[in-house]
């Protein structure tokens, strides 16, 4: 079972090649932009006073302050690919098992000794695991690489890049927390997963425009026939508030009441004392979206093996 998955994961990299292709081009898109500027940084005339000043500014903080600094900076440099992740996942899933059938290789697939279950599993698990993996993959090279070149850079202009970067960034922190959350995205949006597969095994083409109708009309039939907002709090607030991070709700309804946030001295910003896993992994919601992402991948399987493309 596990060696035909992995021969099956396989497959699915050689045949859908964007799924690590996509984030290598956001990953030298962000390199490229930070050569950029600091280019155009460098190239102004009060570049050399200016840096002086930055460098000598950064010197004095204290290392706590340089950590959250740099973790802020490798948050910021995440959040394309992630974003691109999500892209990546929701067309291969729209993708992954009408493509097939497009091009006639399902009638390959079939003459091979593999069920329909293995085969649309493989693609449920590179969805929701493949991809996050080779998303986060992605994003430590991105840091690796422009932190590199900002070494470079301070270099040249007579800096520490040891002390100001390399003995600071929190790497064990970001990296771990960054992990945490790309593998449990997914598992918080398995239902829109789950539901792409389903599509993807009903259509043949207009796959997109079936998806993402629903998502759109529902809620909106909902609000204006029957004032309640219940497929608008299951489609749009489920993919944008994962429980994962509990205090960030607190900390945005402060925001919002004009309270001032300040952060105390000594503290460091970590990334990973701001999850709280035990309840995402207790969050009803997380398993209620993992048995709806059942149900339309069982059905999905079902179709796939009583339909006949031949």
């Amino acid at each position: 079972m596990i060696e035909g998955q992995i021969a099956l994961i396989r497959r699915e990299l050689w045949e859908h090649r964007a799924i690590y292709i996509t984030p290598l081009v956001v990953a030298l898109i962000v390199s490229l932009f930070a050569i950029f500027g600091e280019v155009t940084v460098s190239s102004h005339n009060y570049a050399g006073e200016a840096m002086d000043l930055g460098i000598i500014g950064a010197s004095n903080l204290s290392d706590e302050h340089r950590s959250a600094i740099l973790n802020g900076l490798m948050v910021f440099m995440s959040l394309g690919l992630i974003v691109a992740m999500g892209i990546v996942t929701a067309i291969y899933a729209l993708d992954a098992l009408c493509a097939e059938r497009k091009d006639r290789s399902i009638l390959f697939w079939r003459s091979m000794p593999v069920t329909d279950f293995e085969t649309v599993f493989s693609k449920l698990l590179t969805a929701i695991l493949i991809i996050p993996l080779v998303t986060f993959a992605a994003i430590v090279v991105t840091q690796l690489v422009v932190l590199l070149i900002s070494s470079i850079w301070l270099v040249t202009h007579g800096a520490n890049a040891w002390h100001l970067i390399w003995a600071a960034a929190p790497f064990i922190d970001n990296w771990s927390a960054t992990l945490v959350f790309v593998l449990a995205l997914p598992l918080w949006l398995s239902p829109f997963i789950g539901w792409f597969l389903f599509v993807s095994v009903i259509t043949k083409r207009w796959n997109f425009l079936i998806a993402f109708l629903p998502i759109v009309l529902l809620p909106t039939i909902e609000g204006i026939f029957f004032k309640t907002a219940i497929f608008a709090k299951g489609f749009f607030i489920r993919s944008v508030r994962i429980p994962l991070f509990p205090g960030w709700a607190n900390f945005i309804e402060e925001m919002k009441s004009g309270k001032h946030l300040e952060i105390e001295d000594g503290i460091s910003l970590s990334l990973w004392s701001s999850m709280d896993l035990g309840h995402f992994l207790s969050s009803p919601g997380l398993w209620i979206g993992l048995i709806v992402c059942g149900l339309f991948t069982t059905a999905a399987i079902y179709i796939r093996r009583y339909r006949d493309d031949s």
